[in-house]
């Protein structure tokens, strides 16, 4: 079945498919409406954030708005690296065959996949910067500051694009245009090659596996310390005294636990078929997972990257205010020029 919008639409109507290959075909042709709306979305409302926060007038601390501007500026390169140029094509396979003559296919994925893992570490440093600040008050001066913050960031980058050149000699150069299981095609030596498959199977332990343990295990150490604090400075609420301390601890841990859960949620599916599927791979029988899952955790992980300015909107006052602005700001020039 070849992997395109209009052949969805086609093999859609045919009554002889089994369950399974009619949900993954429904998948496709959601793919054809769902990837342009997501990019046509996605890259302005992050381009947006990151001018918002690089203002530096949200009411946060400068290293919290230093990772949220590093985590947008990742999840927009991913739209435009994963989405556009390798999901879309996909999706739209009859439009974008001449791709499959331009020889640059491993080097799209060394960046993709770095790209991806900036985008999910940023989160990890993220929360770990918030356990240090809330749950480590003698390391906070240390560690929680604009230059440790800028050397986590670095450290982050430059490890993601050196661990994902393998990528380089794994793929061939030439585009496949499907996700079976990776976009570029590959030779059959690599294919079957025990040593490759069992890198690729710790390429998917470190992102996303790895990241999901942390930020559970750091974001129940947090709340463990809250509660912990919570309770020394109850006397505080119940003689309803304001506590501007607490206040501000509360909107950053309500911001941390979204983003956190934000995440967790829209990779999950990702995650359990990426494990399971290159369990098999090293020959270690598990639940079958058809191609369908595989599609629709694409989908999630994918609007996991447009997420978080509606995140910030909803959680940080002084971020919806700006962003009103900006988006009024259009209708601002119209009516001003129509005057």
């Amino acid at each position: 079945m070849d992997r395109s919008f209009y052949d969805g639409l086609y093999w859609l109507s045919q009554g002889w498919m089994s369950v399974t290959a009619r949900i993954q075909d429904v998948l496709w042709v959601i793919q054809g409406v769902y990837y342009p709306i997501l990019a046509i979305v996605g890259v302005p409302l992050n381009i947006i954030t990151i001018v918002i926060l690089s203002r530096n007038k949200c009411g946060l601390s400068t290293c919290v708005t230093y990772y949220l501007v590093a985590m947008a500026a990742a999840d927009l390169l991913v739209i435009i690296i994963d989405l556009i140029l390798r999901q879309l094509p996909i999706v739209y396979y009859v439009h974008f065959i001449f791709l499959e003559s331009i020889p640059i296919c491993n080097i799209h994925a060394v960046l993709l996949y770095a790209v991806t893992d900036c985008s999910v570490w940023f989160t990890v440093t993220f929360t770990f910067d918030r356990f240090l600040a809330i749950c480590c008050q003698n390391l906070k001066s240390k560690y929680c500051n604009e230059k440790t913050v800028a050397v986590f960031l670095g450290t982050v980058t430059v490890l993601s694009c050196l661990k994902n050149t393998f990528w380089y000699f794994m793929l061939t150069d030439r585009y496949w245009l499907m996700n079976r299981p990776w976009f570029c095609r590959v030779s059959e030596d690599i294919r079957k090659s025990r040593v490759w498959v069992t890198i690729e199977f710790l390429h998917h332990i470190l992102t996303p596996a790895l990241p999901f343990v942390l930020i559970l295990l750091l974001n129940i150490f947090t709340v463990r310390q809250i509660l912990v604090t919570s309770k020394a400075r109850g006397r505080l609420i119940r003689q309803n005294t304001s506590d501007p301390e607490m206040e501000s601890r509360r909107k950053s841990i309500i911001l941390l636990f979204v983003i956190s859960a934000n995440f967790v949620l829209l990779w999950s599916v990702i995650m359990m078929y990426s494990l399971w599927s290159r369990m098999s791979y090293l020959g270690y029988p598990s639940i079958w997972l058809h191609d369908f899952v595989q599609e629709l955790g694409f989908m999630l992980e994918l609007l996991s990257c447009c997420t978080n300015t509606v995140i910030y909107s909803v959680t940080q006052t002084k971020f919806r205010e700006h962003l009103k602005t900006v988006l009024k700001y259009p209708c601002t020039l119209i009516i001003r020029f129509t005057q």
